[in-house]
């Protein structure tokens, strides 16, 4: 059966202050989607509706915080309480990932699913659906792959990793290969000679497997991930499931599911090709994507969902620009009106708490900013 998790526990520091502690980025309805003739959507709505043909409203899941549990069910009444996988404390993708495999595993042995996350915008979604369905197969043809989506790159980008494509996966279509490697966040003079290669894509962080495979992965590659949550695996279901689950999971190895499992899978399987061990060795397989694909992490990038006028400027909300060029400038607050004068490449965010005004430039630094801020507004 096919089953899906997204992931959706970040806080979303760089979209400050739209996005906050009791708000994250992943909640905040400010992204114009494609469903619902562009009413406005939170990231997390977004990516629930992407799935929408693919696989069943009872069968997706929401990795997040445990704090952030009752805005989901109010906006998003179609997940039960029960496909809401709170976390106590975030433990890193790796333990997201084991959460989700660990109960899916429990519920369901045969169980494939898709992991997604609540940062990206990918359009169109109906080729996003179409190579969805591609995923889906590999694994049902082959359960020990592990499928992942690279994304075609459009510029030499450092701050994505990046995915080696290798020969096809047959019997499938020429999207479908197996990785030769993965590289880390590249040098830009090496992420110039990997787009120019055609051989790489950006590392999507999406991926689709089956629960038990994940689980083996775990067992073997971060045990200590495996004991604890089979543990929890063990009092889910019952009376013990909260408590077991608050005194474990804060245990666990903080650490991303690429290092844990991707990493050390891609290395076997490079070690077994071509020896008898291939056929019992987990395959670690891509997925050529062709989307636009959009990690919606800070202002800049979130400027690309709105779209410019004649002088390069992206406005949402109440505002007046005068003699401005490529500006960034967003308006939370109605009745509210925003004015800029004779500004150039700056980003101006304003909220009923508080406002931000930065150049772009500096749009990395919100981060440090926001480590200074007291708790209050953060």
């Amino acid at each position: 059966m096919r089953y899906a998790m997204i992931m959706a526990g970040g806080t979303g520091t760089r979209l400050w202050p739209m996005s906050r502690a009791s708000m994250p980025k992943q909640l905040v309805p400010f992204i114009e989607a494609e469903q619902d003739g562009g009413a406005r959507r939170s990231l997390l709505q977004v990516a629930a509706g992407r799935l929408d043909g693919i696989v069943p409203e009872d069968k997706r899941y929401i990795c997040t915080n445990e704090s952030y549990r009752a805005q989901i069910r109010e906006t998003m009444p179609a997940f039960s309480d029960a496909q809401i996988l709170g976390e106590p404390v975030g433990r890193d993708t790796v333990n997201a990932v084991g959460f989700a495999a660990a109960v899916l595993q429990k519920l369901d042995k045969n169980a494939v699913f898709a992991v997604l996350t609540a940062d990206q915008l990918i359009r169109p979604e109906a080729k996003f659906r179409e190579l969805m369905d591609l995923a889906y197969k590999l694994v049902e043809n082959d359960p020990t792959r592990l499928v992942t989506f690279s994304i075609k790159p459009t510029y030499p980008a450092t701050g994505f990793g990046y995915v080696e494509r290798g020969g096809r996966i047959p019997g499938f279509d020429e999207r479908a290969t197996f990785v030769e490697r993965f590289v880390e966040k590249p040098s830009l003079e090496k992420a110039q000679a990997y787009v120019e290669s055609g051989a790489f894509g950006w590392n999507s962080g999406m991926f689709v497997w089956k629960a038990s495979t994940i689980m083996d992965c775990l067992r073997r590659y971060k045990p200590e991930s495996y004991d604890g949550l089979m543990k929890i695996a063990g009092a889910w279901g019952t009376s013990d499931q909260q408590k077991v689950l608050n005194e474990v999971y804060p245990t666990l190895p903080k650490i991303s599911v690429d290092y844990a499992i991707m990493e050390p899978a891609s290395r076997e399987q490079k070690r077994a090709a071509g020896t008898p061990s291939e056929k019992s060795a987990v395959k670690v397989c891509t997925i050529e994507a062709d989307i636009d694909w959009l990690d919606v992490g800070s202002w800049p990038s979130y400027g690309e969902t709105l779209e410019p006028d004649t002088d390069g400027n992206r406005v949402s909300g109440d505002a007046q620009l005068l003699r401005g060029r490529k500006n960034i400038v967003v308006n939370d607050e109605a009745g509210h009106t925003l004015a800029l004068v004779g500004c150039e490449n700056m980003i101006v965010v304003h909220t009923k708490e508080a406002t931000l005004i930065m150049p772009a430039s500096k749009a990395q630094d919100l981060k440090q900013l926001h480590e200074q801020l007291p708790d209050e507004v953060r």
